[in-house]
């Protein structure tokens, strides 16, 4: 899938919109095993990232609500900018393999 910050990132930034989601449809939205996503969550949990509390309605009457708490949106935040950094080096590495490629066809055709 992705490397853990990745992961991460993603899980807060999809609980921060969606507190209501299901561990299961989390995982799916992940891709990645339930338990592995009940792995995630623990740890967020246990940084104090993200808490976790009943919501009263809920048709299952046991469903949970996981709410990001100061430190996770803070947390979040870092995660976005190094996120967004990597995503821009990959973009401009992409970038020139392109023009490299251009270049290269742009030669071999003269």
């Amino acid at each position: 899938m992705t490397e853990p910050s990745e992961t991460t990132w993603y899980l807060l930034k999809y609980l921060q919109a969606h507190p209501q989601t299901s561990q299961r449809e989390l995982a799916d939205m992940l891709g990645v095993s339930l338990g592995k996503l009940n792995y995630c969550l623990k740890a967020l949990i246990e940084k104090g990232w993200v808490k976790v509390g009943n919501f009263s309605r809920s048709p299952r009457k046991k469903g949970y609500a996981y709410l990001l708490t100061p430190r996770g949106i803070q947390a979040k935040t870092q995660l976005t900018v190094q996120f967004l950094q990597r995503k821009m080096d990959e973009y401009d590495r992409l970038r020139q393999e392109i023009e490299a490629l251009q270049q290269e066809i742009e030669t071999s055709r003269v």
